[in-house]
């Protein structure tokens, strides 16, 4: 049965209280530098984002629409490359990425090509960072993409940094050569391209900002509030150096893959939804509402959070996805 929760809950609470997998590198030819801008990029925000709500970039406003389909079509040997009119949730990490997205085949659920852009400026020290990161997952050996002001990239991705930006294309395996080549095609088509709004947020997700700023420290530099394909509300906070956001996975499996944080050792429970737990280990928060639904509640990097301010977090936004 669903708990409900009083509204005393918070004094009692804190009284108790997306990667490639394993593959062999591939061989790739000799790849040509493009020329990029030499300024050097700074390592600081030049502009604090407004607060004014604003929704996400038009379709045509984006890398999507001015991207050589039929180049794309050829290079990656798919049946089409059509523009997916409505806009991605971020892909939310360190960094951050807007997402715009080409479908690569005659079904809506078929392959796609991602295309990234860093929501707040970059640094090589950025692009080093990442790859570090990357490395870390023991995924397929990243290799040299001589694109940009450098990068790397697999059979799957290139990420890659131009004009304080990093930019990421990903869908799916391919050759290394290949993404290059879509990545040479994102180096002509980005100037000039309109600058995004630091300010994407939902009315919705306000309700969270402050217990927000506890869980990461800091206030937010930029929001980045949208919707899932399925129409579940995706929230997120970001800095330059971490990240908190929450979303929903819809599946029929939700008690099955609840079932191992019920029994681990780093999991305090929480009174939200048909369940919930609170990793004490990574600060990730999970509820179970029904048998179809997993709310996550995610900061970044993983990492000991107080499970009491957590929890907090959790209770100022179980509502909208409890309810």
């Amino acid at each position: 049965m669903r708990i409900l929760i009083a509204a005393g809950l918070a004094a009692v609470l804190l009284a108790g209280c997306s990667g490639p997998g394993q593959e062999d590198a591939p061989s790739a030819p000799p790849l040509v530098s493009v020329p990029t801008p030499s300024d050097t990029p700074s390592e600081t925000p030049s502009a604090t984002p407004s607060e004014t709500p604003s929704g996400p970039a038009k379709v045509a406003e984006t890398l999507c629409v001015r991207m050589d389909a039929t180049l794309v079509q050829s290079t990656l040997a798919v049946p089409a490359a059509n523009i997916q009119p409505k806009t991605p949730p971020a892909d939310f990490g360190i960094p951050t990425y807007d997402v715009c997205q080409l479908t690569l085949g005659k079904s809506p659920n078929g392959p796609v090509l991602n295309i990234e852009t860093s929501v707040l400026p970059a640094t090589k020290a950025t692009l080093a960072a990442t790859q570090k990161a990357y490395a870390a997952t023991k995924g397929e050996k990243a290799l040299p993409a001589v694109v940009g002001e450098g990068g790397y990239g697999t059979s799957t991705f290139v990420v890659f940094l131009l004009d304080r930006k990093l930019y990421k294309i990903a869908g799916p395996k391919a050759t290394l050569a290949k993404y290059v080549v879509l990545a040479q095609e994102v180096v002509r088509q980005a100037p000039g391209l309109p600058a995004t709004n630091g300010w994407i947020t939902r009315p919705d997700c306000d309700r969270g900002s402050s217990a927000a700023e506890k869980v990461m420290g800091t206030a937010a530099m930029v929001r980045r509030d949208s919707e899932s394909p399925l129409g579940d509300v995706v929230c997120g906070w970001v800095t330059t150096t971490s990240v908190l956001y929450t979303s929903v996975r819809r599946t029929p499996q939700a008690e099955a893959l609840i079932a191992p944080l019920r029994k681990a050792s780093t999991s305090q429970s929480i009174p939200l939804g048909d369940e919930g737990y609170v990793d004490t280990a990574t600060g990730r928060a999970t509820i179970r509402v029904g048998d179809d639904k997993l709310v996550d509640l995610v900061p970044l990097p993983a990492r000991a959070v107080n499970p009491d301010v957590m929890t907090q977090f959790a209770l100022a936004m179980s509502s909208l996805y409890t309810r």
